[in-house]
C-alpha cells in the first residue's frame, strides 16, 4: 500500500533525451492491495525493480511508483488492467477471481491521468524539436526455476533494443544508440545488444510515435536481469552502476545523430 503519487516527473525537462521507468514500481493503493492474493515475491518479479537506476544518469526521468498490477502503462488502455488471471501468465491475482469493475474504472482513470500528464511533459520538448525517450525495462531469463539453467543467451541478448514502430528515417539514431551500448564494458565483456529480439515496444512507444510521428523516437529497452537475482529480488549493485554508467554514455552520440538528421 502507498500514499506516494502514482508517477513523478524528474529533472527540468531542458534536454531533448528522457529516461522512463513505467514498469518499476511496486506500490498499490489501499483498496487493490485488499483485494490481491498475490504473493508479493511472485508479483516483485513480474515487476521490473532497479530500472530506475539504470535510467538514473539521465537528467530527465519518468518515474512510475505503481505495480503494473494495478495498471500496466505499457499495454494498451483497454488490456492494461489484469482483471482475470489470462490477462497476466494465468496468475491468480484476485480475491475474487476477477477483479470489481470499480477499481478497474478508478486504476484505468490513472492510467489516463499519467498519459496526459505524460503528453503535456512531451509537448514542451516536441516544441523545440526532435527528442528521444528511452522506455526502460527488463526482462526475466530463469523462469525455470531459482536452481535452473538461465534461458540460451543466443534468444535472449543483455539489451533487447526495441524499435517495432520507429520510423525508419531514425535509423541512424538507432544504430548511434546500438554501436554505442554495445561498445560498453559490463560485467568484464562488452554488452551484447540486438534489436527486437524478445521485444519490439510496447504502448509507451506507440504512444510517443502516434503522437510525435515528425519528432519523436522511443527506445523500448529491454535489459536482462543478470544485475540481479530475480528469484530473491536481490540487486547486484555494482552491475547497475555498470549499467547505468553505459547507458549514460550513449547520450553524446544519440542526441548527435538526432541533430543530424534534423538537419538534413
Amino acid at each position: 500500500m502507498t500514499d506516494r503519487p502514482t508517477h513523478e516527473f524528474r529533472g527540468d525537462w531542458s534536454e531533448q533525451l528522457v529516461a522512463t521507468a513505467i514498469h518499476g514500481g511496486h506500490d498499490l493503493r489501499p483498496q487493490v492491495a485488499e483485494a490481491m492474493v498475490l504473493a508479493e515475491d511472485v508479483r516483485r518479479r513480474e515487476e521490473d525493480p532497479y530500472t530506475d537506476v539504470i535510467g538514473a544518469g539521465t537528467p530527465t526521468q519518468v518515474l512510475v511508483h505503481r505495480s503494473r498490477f494495478e495498471m500496466d502503462l505499457n499495454r494498451p488502455r483497454e488490456s492494461a488492467i489484469y482483471r482475470r488471471p489470462e490477462d497476466a501468465w494465468d496468475l491468480e491475482i484476485w480475491r475474487d477471481t476477477e477483479l470489481a469493475p470499480e477499481l478497474v474504472e478508478e486504476s484505468l482513470a490513472q492510467y489516463d491521468a499519467f498519459y496526459a500528464e505524460l503528453g503535456e511533459q512531451l509537448d514542451r520538448l516536441a516544441a523545440r524539436g526532435p527528442f528521444v525517450v528511452y522506455d526502460v525495462h527488463s526482462y526475466n531469463h530463469r523462469r525455470e526455476g531459482a536452481d535452473a539453467e538461465p534461458a540460451p543467451a543466443d534468444e535472449n541478448p543483455e539489451v533487447n533494443l526495441g524499435t517495432g514502430t520507429v520510423d525508419a528515417r531514425w535509423r541512424s539514431v538507432v544504430d548511434a544508440f546500438t554501436r554505442s551500448l554495445a561498445a560498453q564494458e559490463v560485467g568484464g565483456h562488452q554488452l551484447d545488444v540486438r534489436e527486437n529480439v524478445k521485444f519490439e515496444g510496447r504502448a509507451l512507444s506507440w504512444f510517443v510515435h502516434e503522437r510525435y510521428p515528425e519528432t519523436g523516437v522511443c527506445l523500448a529497452l529491454e535489459f536482462k536481469k543478470t544485475f540481479m537475482d530475480e528469484w530473491t529480488d536481490t540487486p547486484d549493485h555494482a552491475h547497475l552502476e555498470q549499467l547505468q554508467r553505459a547507458l549514460t554514455a550513449t547520450h553524446e552520440p544519440v542526441l548527435a545523430a538526432l541533430q543530424e538528421v534534423t538537419h538534413r
